[in-house]
């Protein structure tokens, strides 16, 4: 159900030390960076267990944290982001298509994002608290 979870938080640094340490003990740690001319927002970092590891989600970033300047920043740039599972791309557009009808906000309309990966389709929407809902699908065309 849940590709993925993004935080923005207000001190990247401490943020990012506190979960480098909480997480060593289970294996994850960062394995993705997007740079904020990427996400046209701000930098991310993706956290994920290990490539090496036994995880079936082993080499998969699911976690990200960002930074915001300030609790504003936060708060208008979508301080939480949660991306659904989708199986197929026709699955993210007609998401898309509802989420709108609905009256979510467009914020990425459906399309691959290859600065993630090369097969990565998404759509984004706001919902009516400006949380920012996607749903991507991670097949080939």
């Amino acid at each position: 159900m849940i590709d993925h979870v993004s935080l923005i938080v207000r001190d990247v640094a401490a943020c990012k030390a506190f979960y480098d340490a909480a997480f060593a003990p289970l294996g994850i740690e960062i394995l993705h960076h997007v740079s904020a001319e990427e996400s046209g927002t701000v930098a991310y970092m993706g956290y994920g267990p290990r490539a090496d590891g036994r995880s079936h989600q082993a080499g998969k970033p699911s976690f990200w944290i960002a930074g915001a300047e300030t609790l504003d920043d936060a708060i208008s740039s979508a301080p939480m982001h949660v991306a659904f599972v989708a199986d197929t791309r026709a699955q993210v557009d007609a998401f898309h298509a509802a989420a709108l009808a609905a009256g979510g906000v467009d914020n990425g309309a459906p399309g691959v994002r290859p600065h993630y990966h090369p097969n990565y389709y998404g759509a984004f929407v706001l919902d009516p608290d400006g949380r920012n809902i996607e749903a991507v699908c991670h097949a080939p065309a």
